[in-house]
């Protein structure tokens, strides 16, 4: 299945789906039908906070036209914070979309995590993931800001500092404290303050969630039928 993705949200998550698609698709023997298209985070961001939703939805639609354009069959976003738009693009794509959140709301439950506390923007985790998360509990940081704007910060440079890493890994710990299962890393850049280290805590990467599902699409483990049945598909 030709899979198109909407990168840029920001460029560290972008590569790290880039290279987990090639990489399971060599693994299974499979070519890969890929086409990928660049979105501004920092657009993005704007009209995030501004409340922007349709205007976003229009953008992301454009950029979804191009992938139906080059052949694409499905698409995703490649970030968990832009879905503030998602009912308003999912109305004006030209293709089937493949939420990264709904996948993860689907693994949580299957692994018996009733509750789990997020990571990532303000937006995504006060909303429970844009109401997306129907199985799984949700548990909140005390901060909720602070750690929304240490991760949107970090998301945009493309790199993590000591000081952000010990504020999202102090906020992790709490929610666990105060009674999370696991900690879900809802923001896809994420990976810069936890890759190769021990946060000393349980955590479920959406990232690697999502892509996975991404590279059964890409290489034909799954079909569209399949993710409509166990409702990881809208409509």
């Amino acid at each position: 299945m030709h899979v198109g993705l909407i990168t840029g949200l920001g460029p560290a998550a972008s590569v790290v789906y880039y290279q987990h698609l090639t990489r399971v698709a060599a693994e299974r023997g499979c070519r890969l039908e890929l086409t990928m298209v660049e979105a501004n985070i920092r657009d993005v961001l704007a009209n995030n906070l501004a409340g922007r939703t349709r205007e976003q939805a229009e953008i992301f639609a454009g950029l979804l036209h191009r992938l139906k354009a080059a052949g694409a069959d499905v698409a995703s976003i490649t970030a968990i914070g832009p879905h503030f738009c998602w009912e308003e693009t999912l109305a004006l794509s030209p293709l089937p979309l493949v939420s990264a959140v709904t996948p993860l709301d689907m693994f949580c439950a299957e692994q018996g995590l009733g509750r789990i506390g997020p990571l990532g923007t303000a937006r995504a985790m006060k909303t429970r993931l844009f109401g997306q998360m129907v199985r799984t509990d949700i548990l909140l940081p005390e901060d909720v800001e602070a750690v929304g704007t240490a991760y949107q910060d970090m998301a945009v440079q493309g790199r993590c500092d000591e000081a952000t890493r010990q504020l999202l890994f102090e906020a992790g710990r709490g929610m666990m404290t105060r009674g999370a299962d696991a900690i879900a890393l809802a923001g896809t850049d994420l990976l810069l303050a936890f890759d190769g280290r021990d946060p000393g805590f349980p955590v479920v990467d959406a990232l690697e969630v999502h892509a996975a599902l991404l590279a059964d699409l890409a290489t034909d483990r799954r079909t569209l039928a399949d993710l409509a049945d166990r409702s990881l598909l809208p409509g």
